[in-house]
């Protein structure tokens, strides 16, 4: 799934295509360009900025054949209604692919970020790379299921471009071809060694700058913050809709608070660091970082707007979100279940499955939201969690007594 053509010059007619394959990909795209422009930036990569905007490019092809045919499907009153939700996730993601593609041009354009950036990267945690497979790889001509990557080593692979077409969340039976450009997502300690098995080539890992600037480094925090929540804005959007939960949708707007709320401090640091900075210029792709971050969660909300406002789920977005190869699962802990008492190490929970739960709603608490290290699971929590559809049915299984 997920394997489309075309460039962003060909003209673009109505064609009688899937609303929900189309709300799929966009759903899929949009993600995988948070993830794709924060990557370019922290790393200061202009290869994988570049393909953020191929990406925004096909974005813009996904969401014109998507209003085409949401105005061809409405009829009458009753079919408008129905639809305007539709058209806000179209909008929204639209947004978020403009935002991503604004993230990716600080990079490209060399607006100015501040060697503090790379400090941003988390200890241990994964790293995103971009590279191309030659034809002398061994994994050249093998399917994924053979190379059995992931198992071995960690690394996924998140996407292939193959020419001007895309391949997102590829399969176990999606095969590697010379000159796939493959993004590739792992632990930092095995990512060196498979982007040398693909590319024949060393990977040189980002350079780690520090900063002397108190205020930078709580303006560089704050945004990493912003981003953190705004990805859980989406994610949440998106679960609303699944769910056809109004709390979900709400949430999504606090969130949206939230990072309006961090980026007004945000600006603040940063313009207090400017006055220390050797170079204030270099500062400027922050504030723009910031900008597009808030876009990102303001596109949350429009997407999650319809079930915010209590109007019905149109079945195909309910199709859409449900056939995501990576989907977002509401599980509830049972008594006795074997999840019950489970820590929660930055967020994800000490089992065997591989889920990663972005919120718990707790009866007496509410929800919480990105769950600290050192959350225990209790009976009667309600887990949104994030993963593949596999790994949420053995974790819903987890979770029954």
């Amino acid at each position: 799934m997920g394997l489309f053509g075309g460039d962003s010059s060909d003209a673009v007619e109505y064609e009688p295509v899937s609303v929900k394959d189309l709300l799929v990909e966009m759903k899929d795209t949009s993600e995988l360009l948070i993830d794709l422009s924060y990557s370019a930036v922290l790393l200061n990569n202009e290869e994988i900025a570049g393909e953020v905007l191929r990406l925004e490019e096909r974005m813009d092809v996904l969401q014109l054949r998507a209003r085409m045919s949401l105005l061809m499907a409405a009829r009458n009153p009753s079919d408008a209604e129905a639809l305007a939700p539709v058209l806000g996730i179209v909008s929204g993601a639209e947004k978020i692919s403009d935002a991503a593609g604004d993230i990716a041009k600080v990079v490209l354009e060399d607006i100015g970020l501040p060697g503090a950036m790379r400090t941003a990267l988390p200890e241990a945690v994964e790293t995103l790379v971009r590279t191309s497979v030659v034809k002398e790889s061994p994994y050249t001509g093998r399917t994924l299921l053979d190379i059995n990557l992931e198992s071995e080593t960690g690394v996924r692979v998140i996407a292939i471009r193959r020419g001007n077409e895309w391949i997102l969340n590829p399969g176990p039976e999606t095969a590697l071809e010379a000159g796939d450009v493959t993004l590739l997502r792992g632990p930092d300690a095995a990512i060196g060694e498979v982007y040398g098995t693909i590319s024949g080539t060393e990977y040189t890992p980002p350079e780690v700058a520090d900063s002397e600037i108190a205020d930078l480094d709580r303006a560089v925090d704050s945004i990493i913050l912003m981003k953190n929540l705004s990805e859980l804005a989406v994610d949440l959007a998106y679960g609303s809709i699944l769910f056809d939960n109004v709390e979900l949708a709400e949430e999504v707007n606090n969130l949206e608070v939230e990072v309006d709320a961090l980026r007004s401090r945000f600006e603040a640091w940063t313009l207090r660091a400017a006055n220390d900075a050797a170079d204030p210029v270099s500062l400027r792709g922050l504030l723009h970082l910031g900008f597009s971050t808030e876009e990102i969660s303001d596109a949350a909300l429009e997407i999650s707007e319809g079930v915010l406002r209590e109007i019905d789920v149109h079945p195909v977005v309910e199709l859409a979100v449900k056939e995501s190869d990576e989907i977002i699962a509401r599980v509830s802990v049972d008594d006795g279940s074997r999840l019950e008492g489970t820590s929660l190490v930055e967020g994800v929970p000490e089992s065997d499955v591989s889920m990663n739960v972005l919120a718990v709603r707790r009866p007496e608490d509410g929800w919480v939201l990105v769950p600290d290290a050192d959350t225990a699971l209790q009976t009667g929590d309600v887990l949104i969690a994030k993963g593949t559809r596999t790994s949420a049915e053995a974790f819903r299984d987890l979770a029954a007594s």
